[in-house]
């Protein structure tokens, strides 16, 4: 339950707290109205500093200055690593569940292969969430020069492009894969 005399603006990166609709998230990022919430079952939110249906199961105190960016890294990867056991919950879009997926070989004589949906999508999302996992070990790495992580980085934004085929795969567009981190109409 949230704590009695502070405010919902004294969270900070790393608290932990329960939506609602959305299920328990971790504080990722604080703006000045709002908070980026990573929740389990839904992934990442903004959510208003307002908005007071937050209970907060795990306190971590606002830092009064602004938070730099490879701070900010560190403390990720630290809520990342300690909650590691807990997996995002992406669903499939409702018009595929149940569905059956066909791979049907151009020679007559071999026989095709019928796959359900649910199999294949679980897949897709175990790609990308490696895919996550190399990407923060790229950007956290100890020894490697920016120039070294930036040039990895690309290629995992040009996989993330590649992957953008099954995008029709997700209900949410948060979900999505993005290659190019333009806006997704």
């Amino acid at each position: 339950m949230a704590e009695e005399g502070k405010k919902s603006t004294d969270l900070g990166v790393g608290s932990r707290v329960t939506h609602p609709q959305f299920g328990e998230g971790v504080i990722t990022g604080v703006k000045q109205s709002t908070y980026w919430i990573h929740f389990q079952e839904r992934g990442r939110v903004e959510i208003s500093k307002a908005y007071s249906n937050l209970e907060v199961i795990e306190r971590i105190d606002a830092d009064d200055e602004m938070v730099h960016v490879s701070e900010l890294e560190k403390t990720l990867i630290r809520v990342l690593r300690r909650w590691s056991d807990m997996q995002e919950n992406v669903q499939l879009g409702d018009k595929w569940i149940g569905g059956k997926m066909l791979l049907q070989p151009a020679n007559p004589d071999m026989q095709a292969k019928e796959i359900p949906i649910e199999t294949f999508f679980h897949k897709i999302v175990m790609v990308r969430d490696r895919l996550r996992v190399l990407e923060q070990n790229i950007n956290s790495h100890a020894t490697m020069t920016d120039e070294e992580k930036v040039h990895l980085q690309q290629y995992i934004t040009r996989i993330y492009g590649s992957l953008t085929s099954f995008n029709i795969l997700f209900k949410f567009k948060d979900d999505y894969f993005v290659g190019d981190k333009k806006s997704i109409d």
